[in-house]
């Protein structure tokens, strides 16, 4: 069975842009994965612990015949080989990659949580959403993507490189 999922990219140090860029290349070596969308990247402020370096992010939609938790330890190997090194929460990270949407799948378990619980928050997540897919509907929120990102009132420091 096929699926769709949404993946978020995101990296703070190092070559950013080539971090994020090897993490796309290593998801679609996978047989398992079809890339249907990819955003631009986009240079943003850090959230949560501020006293580090700016990301860049990005978002893909992918076709998949994983199930989410396949597809969860899919992308923490990736993690790994890209040399991800677990630190603290919101700290610097190599990569970042986070399942944001699969199908309309309401997952909540301590490893894995679909929607992502905190893309509704984050302009950076949002932004690229948008850009590659206007109809997505939040299945928890019922919320289309564009009036989420309307709800957030302050600006999150996310441009388009």
């Amino acid at each position: 069975m096929r699926h769709i999922a949404y993946i978020g990219i995101g990296s703070n140090l190092g070559d950013k842009l080539e971090n994020c860029e090897k993490a796309v290349c290593e998801i679609l070596k996978e047989d398992h994965h079809k890339l249907l969308a990819k955003s631009s990247f986009f240079k943003t402020k850090p959230i949560g612990y501020t006293n580090q370096d700016w990301f860049i992010n990005a978002v893909i939609k992918i076709e998949t015949d994983l199930n989410p938790h396949e597809l969860f330890l899919t992308l923490k190997s990736i993690e790994s080989k890209i040399g991800r090194k677990e630190t603290f929460r919101w700290g610097p990270r190599i990569i970042d990659l986070d399942i944001l949407l699969f199908d309309e799948l309401e997952i909540q378990t301590k490893k894995l949580q679909i929607p992502h619980p905190r893309m509704h928050q984050r302009q950076f997540v949002l932004i690229p959403l948008l850009e590659i897919d206007k109809d997505i509907i939040h299945p928890s929120l019922k919320k289309s993507i564009r009036i989420l990102l309307e709800e957030i009132k302050e600006d999150q420091g996310v441009e388009k490189i």
